[in-house]
């Protein structure tokens, strides 16, 4: 009987797996660990060129997966965990090469590590938020980046694209509307990057 139920569960899609873990199914979950650990460590490793390392961090992002899994909403399982260990390999460089510095400068340097921190993980959104543009449909991508990158406004797109304002103004709405939803984890931290590009510091 279990291993009937255990071959459901490796038959399930990622999004199946998804909302079974996010309502408490502790063999999704299971199945989750199984089906992507390895992937995870293959990701960590090549950052980190360090295999305990790595293994500690990717056992980190399983448990947070576990522990918060009912405060958001999980577009893209395969993507999100991926982009986990990404960013907490980030956090670990960050954390290593600050302690080093106080270690070797022998002061109190807390809030700086702090503001160093911030800046790291607002690069690392930044270069998340470009990706994620480039997956958007060619006119969505373009009209977005003629929106922000360029400054241009929905009439002068719609000439520069040779379509209607309205079509432009569609593309950009669901240019917006895709990022907001690959970003909807990352808002806090995403606040941080703008706040940080405008100060000039990225």
């Amino acid at each position: 009987m279990k291993l009937n139920r255990r071959r459901d569960y490796a038959n399930l899609s990622e999004t199946d797996l998804a909302q079974l873990m996010v309502a408490g199914e502790d063999n999704a979950f299971t199945e989750i660990y199984s089906r992507y650990w390895d992937k995870l460590l293959a990701i960590a490793f090549q950052l980190t060129r360090d295999q305990v390392q790595s293994e500690e961090i990717v056992q980190e992002v399983f448990v947070s997966l576990w522990d918060r899994r009912k405060e958001f909403i999980i577009h893209s399982l395969s993507g999100y965990m991926a982009t986990a260990v990404r960013y907490s390999v980030f956090k670990s460089v960050c954390r290593h090469r600050r302690r080093d510095q106080i270690i070797r400068e022998n002061c109190e340097l807390s809030f700086n590590i702090e503001e160093q921190e911030e800046e790291i993980f607002a690069r690392f959104l930044k270069e998340y938020l470009s990706k994620v543009v480039e997956q958007l449909p060619e006119k969505c991508r373009l009209v977005f980046q003629y929106s922000r990158n360029d400054g241009m406004t929905i009439p002068e797109i719609a000439n520069a694209m040779n379509i209607s304002p309205k079509t432009a103004e569609a593309h950009l709405t669901k240019a917006l509307k895709s990022i907001r939803l690959h970003l909807k984890d990352y808002t806090p931290l995403l606040i941080k990057c703008m706040i940080l590009m405008n100060a000039g510091k990225l």
